[in-house]
């Protein structure tokens, strides 16, 4: 029997390399730099995630877990953990100038606290830089209640990444 409560899907938009993960009633991590790990970094109190392309959408799935999942099965090229704390129980995956044509679902799904967030990325390599019409890069974000932990790399694989670890 799987622990997943709750799944959603859909486009988020693109701008400056990053859509971003955050509550809009306080920080949602403690400040930590791209340059850690290439896929996420916390400034102005929101995770931010850094895409490949420089304007578009991603596709992002968004699993919601009762307890900590088996990472993402497939060809995800980067994968990191980080914690997420929620002022509001409104964290939630958002455009940084666009809103979502659909929202997914809440990643703080019960209530005010903290969750682990597990950030999947593949195709970030495909159209870096560019704004193509089509979608070239998929996230898988699960998220499950936890207490604070250090940031943890699963998998580092894709040249953006590198490029980004290397600034």
């Amino acid at each position: 029997m799987s622990d997943e409560v709750d799944r959603g899907n859909g486009l988020v938009p693109v701008q400056y390399h990053q859509f971003d993960i955050s509550d809009e009633d306080g920080p949602a991590a403690a400040a930590l730099e791209r340059e850690h790990n290439g896929l996420v970094r916390v400034a102005d109190d929101a995770i931010t995630v850094m895409t490949g392309i420089h304007t578009g959408d991603v596709d992002v799935t968004v699993t919601l877990h009762e307890a900590p999942p088996s990472p993402g099965n497939g060809d995800w090229q980067e994968i990191v953990e980080i914690s997420a704390h929620s002022a509001s129980g409104e964290l939630m995956v958002r455009g940084i100038m666009d809103d979502l044509d659909e929202e997914l679902p809440v990643l703080s799904f019960n209530g005010r606290g903290d969750y682990r967030l597990r950030i999947h990325a593949r195709g970030r390599d495909t159209a870096i830089d560019l704004a193509p019409d089509e979608v070239t890069e998929w996230y898988l974000i699960q998220a499950w209640p936890a207490p604070t932990q250090e940031v943890t790399v699963l998998r580092q694989s894709d040249t953006y990444g590198a490029s980004v670890r290397a600034r």
